[in-house]
């Protein structure tokens, strides 16, 4: 059938014509896109991998039988992969190396007067200038690296490379540098040290010792913060140096002492360097590189001009805390960060973890085959593979070492470096692609953790412990030894330990139904309400009982609700309701008891999923609206009723305070200030006793925050959009020759700011309080007006917030002697004395410890919100306590100064 025949034919609901073999290979294949030389040769240099010392010397000769050689495709090359493949940069070193020598025969004759690798060098350092321009400090610190590599190599001076390290160091002097600039640019001198000094060492002009004395000086000189943030909790001593645990600074300062007294002896057998195997270089044939000289370009800050009422800026600026790593194993079994292999060998497996965030499994291939860049030797060989012919004495397991990076980036404070779901989804990985041996290193760490909960394991941490073990046993068939801890029953019920248990079968069910995780479980803790519920978790709807005086009531309004009935219909009979049971006479309090029929009533309906109650809070909105009212009380009692709708699912507490919040029937002030109300008596539902908080309370508390600091900062974009649309258009209408504007000039310039010896880069705009002003910008632009007036509303709500949250802890660690609940252990606990004896502790003290901890982590997580508005919330929320000299006092005074920033 010929084609023009087939044409005549009608449309036959997208039917196409099939075509011939030859028809594909003279139609599409002619679409195909073909790799071009350049792409090739780049994907040559990016794959570097299999048995790279055999395939050196074919890549360098493949890149030099290029033609032309394309200098800009070679560094590009190697530039990604030293960035995204840190575990190859000796290798890629030694490739410079090679193109470093003169070429031999046809070559020769068309090399210019600086070798292939003296070029390729210099169009890399053009990509590490582009790098540092952008402040992105993990690519800088990696091509620091190479640099290092290259400089023992003899392919770089040691004196630019002393410079370079020199300018790093530098920038710890800048007054007021930040923590997470101050502590990337230690890193970056530090590694860089590690990998050269054994080189620099021996030059007269190097500045070893400066560079280490600068470093410790800005080390010991953030030595308050360092106490926030460790992950073994103490409170009763200010020692940076705690067993287990390892701060990454005092780490790398440790290595470099270490070094520096040993003229960097061990620094040679610590790292590959396959270019040490190459013949020396002649310095008269061919002269090093010299490094450019550099500056590292300072921080921007962006006022742009949202002050608050009271004149604080309500920009918020992360503040970066020091980084402290938990040490699961002994220094036998995982290499001790305290020597220089450690060091970079955790450096490197970091480093992977954070470039292949977005491929957990790539990741996961990658780490377990880490070994074959590491010196032979360094650690075991997998079962059944090949002893390595040089043994360098250390034969650490592969898979403890792995694992311990990857739970140490989950647990750093205050936040983890990704998403925890990233740590838990690679760990999994990792089981699946080596089971036999991940999966004990999985279960000894699990082991460690739970022994360190007692020993006063971070609280943050230990909720994130249990998030992950729970996950890992739902991937797993909720497989584990229960029975180890059995004997941990006999603890009290909130120890540390019997805490863990419980909210890890919480969050278990959460990922599966109660009855399956209750099957795993052995029969003690079956029996143990204090370990798991005897109820699957589910709404409890207190009226549905016929024996309920409110029964008929509840009834009728579920009625209604299931109807659909408009909520001016539902609200006009809940106030005959409510006049009924005040003529009764039997009620005192009315209101209170017709809100919680209303609310138990309406979540009822929407209990069966998620979808139901999104449904059914927008469809009866005007109705949660009239429940709630304008008063605080009012709101206090629909949180109360939704509490105790699900008092038997706290996740769904959480959920639905959120939805409130949401849509605006209460303001994260009420769900603070109810937090803090219902820790005791009936209404606190986690069961534990007075005046302390839990992880449940914790997790309403960051919900409410979040919400209020998150509104403030959209509110704060919006500001900034319509300002910026309303500054181009004065500026066209001042463009065009239009009106006088003159009043509403705005400088935009760029304009360098010195203090001190660092120099800021702010960009100036007007104050908040200006562009109130009742001037004819402000009338002629409505929708800047109300976004202003709104940021400013929100604003107050926020610092509401965060002062509640302030005086809530007060309450609870630190309540003034005319307060009408005390607690007597918030005194005791943060004694020396106290937690030496913590063996004999009883529900009291662990939950007024705990308290402690999420004390502690409500001032280093929300720091940047605290430091903005400190004059304000430390005055409001500290004034029940202001002169106190008790213990606990002081120690909360004490977090709070470390938190703002305001002790060194």
């Amino acid at each position: 059938m010929s084609y023009d025949r087939q044409s005549d034919r009608p449309h036959r609901g997208g039917r196409s014509r099939r075509y011939r073999a030859d028809d594909y290979d003279t139609h599409d294949r002619r679409r195909e896109a073909f790799a071009t030389p350049e792409d090739i040769l780049k994907g040559e240099i990016i794959k570097l991998g299999e048995d790279a010392i055999q395939e050196l010397p074919r890549l360098a000769k493949q890149i030099r039988e290029q033609v032309p050689v394309s200098v800009p495709v070679i560094s590009e090359g190697i530039r990604m992969a030293v960035t995204e493949q840190p575990y190859k940069i000796p290798y890629y070193a030694a490739l410079l190396r090679l193109l470093h020598d003169t070429a031999e025969g046809e070559n020769a004759e068309s090399s210019t007067t600086s070798s292939l690798g003296k070029q390729v060098l210099e169009d890399f350092w053009k990509g590490f200038q582009g790098y540092l321009d952008k402040l992105a400090w993990r690519e800088i610190r990696l091509c620091i690296h190479l640099f290092a590599h290259l400089t023992v190599a003899q392919i770089i001076s040691i004196e630019s490379m002393s410079a370079l390290l020199q300018s790093f160091a530098a920038v710890l002097d800048e007054f007021g540098v930040s923590y997470g600039r101050g502590r990337n640019a230690a890193l970056s001198a530090i590694e860089g040290l590690i990998i050269s000094g054994a080189v620099m060492a021996k030059s007269s002009s190097s500045n070893t010792t400066e560079i280490i004395k600068t470093i410790q000086n800005y080390n010991d000189s953030i030595y308050s913060s360092k106490l926030l943030v460790q992950p073994m909790m103490s409170l009763f001593t200010e020692s940076r140096f705690v067993k287990n645990t390892d701060e990454v600074l005092d780490t790398g300062l440790a290595v470099l002492k270490a070094l520096d007294f040993s003229e960097f002896a061990e620094a040679s057998d610590s790292f590959p360097q396959p270019y040490l195997d190459f013949p020396d270089l002649d310095p008269t044939e061919s002269a090093p590189f010299e490094l450019p000289a550099i500056l590292v370009p300072p921080e921007v800050i962006e006022l742009d001009g949202l002050a608050t009422d009271a004149g604080e800026d309500a920009q918020v600026k992360k503040e970066e805390w020091p980084h402290y790593f938990l040490h699961l194993f002994d220094d036998i079994t995982t290499p001790d960060p305290a020597t220089p292999t450690g060091f970079l060998i955790r450096s490197n497996i970091l480093d992977t973890i954070d470039i292949f965030e977005i491929n957990r499994k790539e990741c996961a291939r990658l780490l377990l085959e880490y070994p074959k860049w590491c010196v032979p030797g360094t650690f075991r060989p997998k079962p059944g593979a090949p002893v390595p012919e040089f043994e360098s004495g250390k034969n650490w397991q592969l898979e403890s070492a792995v694992v311990e990076a990857v739970l140490g980036s989950l647990f750093l404070l205050p936040d983890s470096t990704h998403k925890s779901v990233y740590h838990i989804a690679l760990i999994t990985e990792l089981c699946k692609l080596s089971p036999s041996t991940v999966g004990p290193a999985v279960g000894k760490s699990i082991r460690k953790l739970y022994s360190a909960l007692a020993d006063g394991l971070d609280v943050e941490i230990a909720r994130r412990f249990a998030e992950w073990f729970a996950a890992h046993m739902s991937n797993f068939g909720f497989s584990w030894v229960w029975k180890e801890w059995v004997p941990d029953l006999a603890l009290s019920e909130q120890h540390p330990k019997r805490t863990f248990m419980r909210r890890a079968l919480e969050f278990e069910i959460r990922l599966s139904y109660h009855d399956r995780v209750l099957k795993t479980l052995p029969e003690p803790m079956q029996n143990d309400t204090n370990v798991i519920s005897d109820q699957a978790p589910g709404p409890t709807f207190e009226y549905e009982d016929p024996a309920n005086p409110h029964y008929d009531a509840a009834q009728s309004i579920l009625d209604l609700l299931r109807g659909r009935s408009k909520a001016e219909e539902v609200l006009s009979h809940i106030e005959s309701l409510k006049t009924t049971l005040e003529a009764s006479g039997t009620h005192v309090h009315v209101d209170s008891t017709i809100r919680s029929i209303s609310i138990h009533c309406l979540l009822s309906i929407g209990s069966r999923s998620f979808s139901h109650l999104l449904n059914a809070i927008e469809r009866y909105l005007p109705l949660l609206r009239g429940l709630a009212g304008t008063d605080t009380e009012s709101k206090q009692d629909i949180l109360s009723a939704v509490a105790s709708f699900w008092r038997l699912n706290r996740q769904m507490v959480n959920i639905v305070f959120d939805k409130l919040m949401q849509y605006q029937i209460v303001d994260p002030t009420d769900v603070v200030g109810w937090t803090f109300e219902n820790v005791t008596g009936d209404a606190h539902l986690s069961g534990m006793r007075p005046m302390s908080l839990s992880a449940f309370e914790w997790d309403l508390l960051r919900g409410a925050l979040d919400k209020a600091n998150g509104r403030v900062m959209v509110a704060r974009r919006k500001v900034a959009a319509l300002r910026k649309e309303h500054d181009d258009s004065v500026a066209r209408v001042k463009a065009s020759g239009g009106a006088d504007v003159g009043s509403m000039e705005i400088d935009t310039e760029m304009k360098p700011f010195k203090q001190g010896t660092v120099q800021h880069i702010i960009v100036l705009a007007p104050s908040l309080t200006e562009l109130f002003l009742p001037d004819d910008s402000a009338s002629e632009n409505p929708q800047l007006t109300v976004a202003l007036k709104a940021f400013a509303s929100l604003t107050r709500e926020q610092k509401g917030a965060l002062a509640r949250t302030i005086e809530g802890f007060v309450s609870c660690l630190a309540p003034p002697p005319s307060a009408g609940r005390q607690n007597p252990h918030a005194q005791t606990v943060v004694t020396e004395q106290a937690w030496e004896n913590r063996s004999e502790w009883q529900a009291d003290e662990w939950n007024t410890w705990e308290t402690w901890g999420w004390y502690r982590h409500f001032c280093r997580t929300y720091s940047p919100y605290l430091r903005n508005y400190q004059e304000t919330l430390g005055t409001v929320g500290f004034a029940k306590i202001e002169g106190s000299t008790s213990p606990a006092a002081k120690l909360m005074k004490k977090t709070w100064n470390i938190a703002t920033g305001q002790e060194a």
